[in-house]
């Protein structure tokens, strides 16, 4: 029980070590392959951001995870991420590793498939079109579950026209 509250003057000096390791590791490699590395762009860019938390932590908290080691993981998951943001490029390999957006609304029609598809709740729905400030259905352009797992609402005045470049990728399903 002791060992959960108190700790010993070498193991934070461990920790203090391991803290500025991996600090300026981060701040490399984020240089290095620049700040997608923390966005959610893709299900892959939030699964590369769980991992180096993940990594973080283990190395900084962890007796069983040297500097080293924490260091190696790290670069090898900016690697990986970096490698596929550039494979992204080519329609085969995003095919593989993208979601697709998908439509929730078209105008002030619900697609009450695509909502069971994504799992989203007409309460969730209602919930973001509140969240957008939108007070009348009519305003609603479409609403889109995007690959990140966002919901975005397009919305305007009843006159104004949405331009179709915005949902050019949108599946319709």
């Amino acid at each position: 029980m002791n060992e959960w509250i108190f700790t010993n003057s070498k193991t934070l000096q461990f920790i203090f070590i391991s803290c500025l390791g991996v600090y300026v590791i981060i701040i490399l490699l984020t240089k290095i392959f620049g700040k997608r590395s923390f966005s959610k762009m893709s299900s892959f860019d939030f699964a590369c951001t769980i991992a180096i938390g993940s990594i973080i932590a283990s190395t900084l908290l962890s007796k069983s995870v040297s500097l080293i080691e924490g260091v190696f993981g790290l670069t090898i998951v900016y690697l990986l991420q970096g490698i596929t943001a550039y494979l992204r490029r080519f329609q085969f390999f995003r095919n593989i590793v993208d979601n697709d957006p998908l439509f929730l609304m078209k105008n002030e029609e619900i697609l009450w498939k695509n909502l069971e598809k994504a799992k989203v709740t007409e309460g969730d729905l209602r919930s973001k079109l509140r969240e957008a400030n939108v007070i009348k259905l009519s305003e609603v352009k479409a609403v889109i579950f995007e690959t990140t797992g966002d919901i975005s609402v397009l919305h305007a005045s009843e006159e104004e026209k949405m331009d179709d470049w915005l949902v050019k990728d949108v599946l319709d399903r």
